[in-house]
């Protein structure tokens, strides 16, 4: 509705702008805010490969919210069992228009059967509109078939997962469809076939958009369809004559390990979880908010490289660790994070008493900077957005330094539980494939917010 000044909502044909004060950031939960800020960027201290490839330099970044630990085990579950309910909702739907349920003339969750998963309008109330008609129009005149865009699936109705409790013949069908046939069970074992646990998702290209390189929308359309389940084989993979089997076996699952950084993630899943977080973040204010006055959270991602390292020094200057340094331990001899401390030696052992960790560690085991972030030095290293370059720091600009592009390699922060100190370094650089999984990698995410918005910033001794 447009607004006069001084007239209240009385229309005298001025136009003012609307408040913005009646939107302020929600910090996320299992989030701190990091204030938008200067500093010196790059390798301050001892350069012990001689790669130069972090040379010094002032940069400025905005303020964001970033998680204050590695994404663990049991939020990276919630992706998992979103996407097991997606697919498994979405063959029920299939198989009950198969059988003749029409979405738009059936009555939700009127039937006991494999009827009550049918899709459904998508209306508020799920029951079938002028719009959804016209659609099945149109699309029966271009394809043959009889689609409906605005279709969705009934999520009202509770799956029911035990097979001796499965209301009827047709629900039991869709749902064997889901686990692994049975030449390929071990032991008899009925478990979900996780090669069909695969997420889709629509971005922007925006390097091609930049660029030009189209004329219509649909030809900066990227669409994503990938296997999100973690590589547990990564355990086994990246260290031959080692005995790693019991974490191969145990270490997503088992609850046992539920508060451990997630490994085995590739930097297309972990780019693929950010949209998830986004989706059910929205999901969740729309059935919150009265009908057409949710907002939208802005949307979660991967954080820059150079966010990572302004994040990483936690409000001090020239610091080689986030804790400051120079040293790994404090004056009691205690080691400051999960890393190698010695060759051979992968425990970090603290006053004779209290052993160390071979692996990766539980989340807040160890203190955290002055921004309120864990890990950000040891346990595992971490996904960035930015691509690697050993350019970057010298090409990129001095205002939210960011460099774009399609490259294969993506920058990896942090130095993990298998590295030695130096690889702990703030400004010291590494990368991977970016399809690439290992036992050593995992990630947590950011979210931007405008500048000069009230936040309350909390700085941790």
């Amino acid at each position: 509705m447009l607004k006069s000044r001084g007239s209240g909502n009385r229309n005298d044909g001025q136009i003012v702008s609307e408040s913005s004060s009646v939107w302020t950031p929600v910090r996320p939960k299992g989030m701190v805010p990091i204030p938008s800020g200067s500093f010196v960027l790059g390798q301050t201290d001892y350069d012990f490969t001689k790669t130069n490839d972090a040379p010094v330099k002032t940069v400025t970044v905005s303020g964001f919210f970033m998680d204050d630990t590695e994404i663990t085990n049991s939020e990276y579950k919630y992706f998992v069992n979103y996407v097991k309910d997606s697919i498994a909702r979405t063959a029920l739907a299939d198989k009950a228009e198969s059988l003749g349920f029409d979405p738009l003339n059936q009555n939700p969750g009127g039937d006991d059967g494999i009827g009550a998963y049918a899709y459904i309008s998508g209306s508020e109330d799920g029951e079938g509109t002028p719009y959804d008609e016209y659609m099945r129009q149109v699309n029966t005149g271009r394809d043959g078939q009889n689609p409906i865009n605005d279709r969705r699936l009934n999520k009202k109705i509770p799956l029911e997962w035990d097979k001796y409790k499965y209301p009827d013949i047709d629900y039991a069908e869709a749902m064997e469809g889901l686990y692994y046939p049975p030449e390929e069970r071990m032991n008899g074992q009925r478990t979900i076939d996780t090669r069909k646990l695969n997420y889709s998702y629509v971005t922007v290209d925006q390097d091609a958009a930049i660029k030009r390189k189209g004329t219509f929308r649909v030809d900066f359309r990227k669409e994503f369809n990938l296997n999100i389940y973690p590589d547990t084989t990564v355990w086994v993979r990246d260290f031959n004559y080692s005995y790693n089997d019991p974490m191969h076996q145990d270490y997503f699952w088992h609850k046992a390990y539920a508060d451990y950084p997630v490994v085995g993630i590739n930097w297309n899943q972990a780019t693929a979880f950010c949209d998830f977080r986004t989706r059910y973040h929205n999901d969740a204010l729309a059935r919150k908010s009265k009908k057409g006055k949710a907002v939208k959270v802005i949307s979660y991602r991967l954080p820059t490289e150079i966010e990572w390292e302004y994040a990483a020094k936690g409000g001090l200057e020239n610091a080689p660790y986030p804790w400051g340094g120079p040293y790994l331990t404090d004056d009691r001899g205690c080691y400051l994070a999960n890393f190698k401390p010695k060759r051979g030696d992968y425990l970090e052992i603290n006053d004779g008493k209290k052993t160390g960790y071979m692996y990766t560690a539980p989340i807040k085991t160890f203190r955290p900077n002055g921004y309120g972030l864990y890990d950000m030095a040891g346990n595992v290293a971490e996904w960035t957005s930015s691509p690697y370059n050993r350019s970057t720091y010298t090409m990129s600009s001095s205002l939210n330094p960011s460099i774009s592009g399609v490259e294969k390699k993506k920058s990896v922060r942090g130095g993990s539980w298998k590295d030695v100190g130096y690889l702990l370094m703030i400004s010291s650089r590494d990368w991977e494939h970016k399809d690439s999984a290992r036992s050593f990698v995992g990630f947590r995410t950011v979210q931007s917010y405008p500048e000069g918005s009230k936040v309350n910033y909390r700085r941790t001794k």
